[in-house]
């Protein structure tokens, strides 16, 4: 969502479903149960019943059976069937899912106007936000500069019906809604070319955005940087024509306590070429998405301010471009961070951590966090560790690692924690500096983590490192090949949890 572009909220009916003036009913069914839905016989002319008997709908997840509705009654003209697998296996995530998964199929078949009919299990408040995220999430499209063979389609109306309208109801909705778009924004940056997002223009829909959602932003030039000293981002930045930026949003309510502020620090490398230590050509391209971190701390803080958590947050995106050139940074460079520590660069493709530890040291000295969390896309050891369905996470205390696990499994971001044992430090040893870039290929994404932790001053603080979950390449049926938003729901849900937080 763009600074131009008006929240549509998502309706709440709650009546007689004839009266709902709909182009689609969307009725939500566990796997072997469809005899729970004989209700519908008569309207549908029992076509649920015999595709149940033939096998061609049987209420496995993310499968739509769609017929038209016979009784002239209804307003609605066509029923489906969305088929949420075994109801022993339900929870928020598979309602968030299979309301993706019909949304996107809703959009493929260009049905103006669907109603979801939220009964039995779908009626809690979790659920019913699940799924307002799920309807939001689909309405995202990702091929916004093709020009042919491309026909964009936003659905007119989109109702979630209920029994009874509360402020409860309305109020998960309208929850989940904002989560959503601010989902869909992440995702919209993330999907932007390089050439459409430099460093400059990344740090100005950053502000725009800012402005537009009622929070606080300040963005610092090289010169700014250099006065800092913040020698780890301008060193990253120093082999661009394009100089580095570093985005500072505020969040902070009227009444707000002194205490806690949370820390959000995105990386923001809008192109990754690995520098003089360069990636192959084969997926270059998408090193477009290596600010997908960044992205994520963007929409979490809008999200932040549009539901108005209770506690003060503090956003920071360095940002940089990752060129080869010559002027470049080079493997046997050390640069110093804004903290004072050296650090002896290895590998030039090592950079996330870089800029992060400039970043991190931002937020705690120059902002005020006590509590920090980091996203970034940064090592390819944790795809080969956890794949490209969960994302990997690290921190101390183990308290505050567990807070943040937790509100991500609720957010439907995927997390496992990752051990942080001491030994792991001696592979950041070096010989002439206070510590390397990089500690080699076993156990990667550990000493890329540990090699952060040194930035932190012993705040409670956790990392999540997203390189295999912030670009889905395969498209599923609750998500289109692209951008994901993973993270934004996690960061903005975890300003909402400040009472059980350490420290």
């Amino acid at each position: 969502m763009t600074p131009a572009q008006k929240s549509r909220p998502l309706e709440v009916f709650s009546g007689d479903l004839r009266a709902l003036e709909t182009d689609l009913l969307v009725v939500p069914v566990f796997e072997g149960e469809i005899s729970e839905h004989e209700q519908w016989s008569h309207a549908i002319g029992g076509e649920l019943a015999r595709a149940g008997e033939s096998k061609e709908f049987t209420g496995k997840l993310y499968e739509i059976f769609v017929t038209p509705i016979a009784d002239r009654v209804y307003q609605a003209r066509r029923l489906a069937a969305l088929g949420v697998g075994p109801a022993a296996d339900f929870n928020t995530d598979r309602a968030r899912r299979a309301a993706a998964a019909l949304g996107l199929e809703g959009r493929r078949r260009k049905i103006a106007r669907i109603g979801f009919v939220a009964r039995g299990r779908f009626e809690s408040p979790e659920v019913l936000q699940a799924v307002a995220e799920g309807l939001t999430l689909a309405e995202f499209d990702g091929a916004s500069y093709k020009t042919v063979n491309h026909e964009p389609f936003e659905a007119q109306g989109v109702a979630i019906v209920v029994q009874e309208v509360s402020a409860a109801v309305g109020a998960a909705v309208g929850r989940g809604r904002v989560l959503g778009e601010c989902s869909n924004l992440a995702r919209q940056l993330a999907n932007e070319p390089a050439n459409r997002l430099t460093p400059s223009m990344f740090a100005e829909r950053a502000a725009a955005l800012a402005r537009d959602g009622g929070l606080l932003s300040e963005v610092l030039d090289d010169r700014r940087l250099a006065a800092l000293g913040m020698g780890l981002l301008l060193g990253v930045g120093q082999g661009s024509i394009e100089p580095p930026r570093l985005v500072a949003l505020r969040y902070e309510p009227a009444g707000a306590p002194a205490h806690p502020v949370l820390g959000l620090v995105g990386k923001g490398i809008t192109f990754d070429t690995g520098g003089i230590s360069i990636k192959p050509a084969e997926g270059m391209d998408r090193m477009k998405d290596d600010m997908a971190g960044g992205a994520a701390v963007i929409g979490a803080m809008c999200a932040i301010a549009r539901l108005k958590a209770p506690i003060k947050v503090v956003g920071v995106v360095p940002i940089a471009e990752n060129m080869p050139s010559g002027r470049a940074f080079r493997p046997g460079d050390v640069l110093t961070s804004a903290s004072g520590k050296t650090v002896e660069v290895l590998n030039t493709d090592a950079e996330g951590r870089l800029v992060l530890g400039d970043g991190l040291w931002y937020a705690r000295q120059q902002m005020g966090a006590t509590h920090l969390v980091d996203i970034a896309t940064l090592t390819s050891s944790v795809v080969r560790a956890l794949g490209k369905i969960t994302s990997g996470l690290y921190g101390t205390p183990p308290s505050w690692v567990e807070i943040v696990r937790g509100v991500a499994e609720r957010a439907g971001d995927r997390c496992w924690p990752m051990p942080l044992f001491e030994e792991y430090r001696d592979q950041l040893k070096s010989e002439i500096a206070d510590m390397v870039n990089i500690g080699g290929l076993p156990a990667g994404s550990i000493t890329a983590a540990l090699f952060l932790k040194e930035f932190t001053g012993d705040l409670p603080w956790a990392h999540i490192d997203i390189a295999g979950t912030a670009w889905n390449e395969e498209a599923r049926p609750y998500l289109p090949k692209g951008a994901t938003g993973v993270g934004v729901r996690t960061l903005a849900e975890l300003a909402f949890t400040s009472s059980s937080w350490p420290g």
